[in-house]
């Protein structure tokens, strides 16, 4: 671009849906974008990475846990324009289950998120975050 304007480009998030029965983990997250939302564990998919080593690594990353049995749901395209900055991102939903169903999520990015809890699908916290808020509102459900 000229004069030194950065480019908006999309990019791409893979999120997962960690399931223990009728449950699903969120946190609430600390970010200028969705501030107190509760979400999915995920983040940015880096150069290489396949959808499933991206979801390992983003649920590890931030919540101590291992998981398995991961299956690619959907995607969703989310054009964010009232936010601080305008962003695009595509999103990769996975469905998980937990390598060890005794394990406990721990907060390990504590500047990020304010803790992980297991929410009862007919029972979701609110504010849920803009792009997983859409899909519950449609009736999309992940088991």
């Amino acid at each position: 671009m000229e004069n030194g304007e950065s480019e908006l480009v999309p990019r791409v998030a893979v999120v997962v849906y960690l399931l223990k029965g009728r449950s699903v983990l969120l946190g609430r997250r600390r970010s200028s974008m969705g501030d107190s939302t509760f979400a999915l564990p995920g983040g940015h998919l880096e150069f290489g990475e396949s959808f499933e080593e991206c979801a390992v690594r983003e649920v590890k990353e931030e919540t101590g846990l291992d998981i398995e049995k991961l299956e690619l749901l959907t995607v969703t395209n989310n054009v964010h324009l009232e936010q601080p900055k305008p962003c695009h991102y595509v999103t990769i939903f996975m469905r998980a289950a937990l390598a060890d169903a005794e394990a406990k999520p721990q907060n390990l990015e504590p500047n990020k998120c304010d803790g992980w809890d297991w929410y009862e699908w007919e029972n979701l916290p609110k504010p849920l975050f803009g792009p997983l808020e859409k899909m519950v509102k449609s009736g999309f459900e992940p088991f």
